[in-house]
């Protein structure tokens, strides 16, 4: 015997039921939350890489990305309760290397940007299940800026490379251009039961 179709009304009403709580569990303030805080760590990371580019050039960048941006990162996790952290497909740091859903959405923000969409508009969110847990997880595209190009472009200076392997023999995150995505904060909270 085969199933009986479900009827639209059926599949309204089902759909219906299912719905408040998906939009509960990916409320708006959770997600202005979590642009906030990437906003909140961004911030910090430019400015420290700006102070350190103007008193000591690309060196002084570098040595930001190296020791301050995961201690900058670590500081708004622990304040925050969140886990907020960048990654790339071409990453510096192997460290950073992404997760297999931070590259589905990036190599989907990459079809996008093939597209015509601009990197910095780029965001995602949702809710993932795994391992008996739910996972809101938010991920928003970095564009490579000038600063950027110094360390990232197509041509890095020779004794900076150099200085880039000592400390990342592995790096990948070179020749890229002006509005190319360089790679994405991403921020994940594990959602307890009954929160929003």
């Amino acid at each position: 015997m085969s199933p009986k179709p479900v009827s639209s009304a059926a599949l309204a009403i089902m759909l219906m039921l299912l719905a408040p709580a998906y939009a509960e569990e990916c409320s708006p303030e959770t997600k202005s939350e979590a642009a906030m805080l990437i906003q909140s760590y961004a911030g910090k990371l430019k400015a420290a890489l700006g102070a350190a580019m103007q008193a000591r050039g690309p060196e002084g960048a570098l040595e930001v990305c190296n020791k301050q941006a995961p201690a900058i990162a670590a500081a708004v996790s622990q304040r925050s309760g969140w886990s907020v952290a960048r990654t790339s497909l071409k990453p510096r740091n192997a460290a950073s290397a992404p997760d297999a859903y931070e590259r589905k959405i990036m190599e989907a923000f990459n079809a996008r940007i093939a597209k015509g969409e601009k990197a910095a508009d780029l965001t995602s969110a949702e809710v993932v299940e795994g391992n008996g847990a739910k996972t809101f997880r938010f991920i928003k595209a970095i564009p490579t800026g000038e600063m950027c190009m110094t360390c990232h472009g197509d041509t890095v200076d020779p004794g900076l490379r150099q200085k880039i392997l000592a400390l990342y023999p592995d790096d990948q995150a070179t020749g890229f251009k002006l509005g190319d995505m360089r790679g994405v904060f991403t921020l994940k909270k594990t959602i307890e039961a009954g929160e929003r």
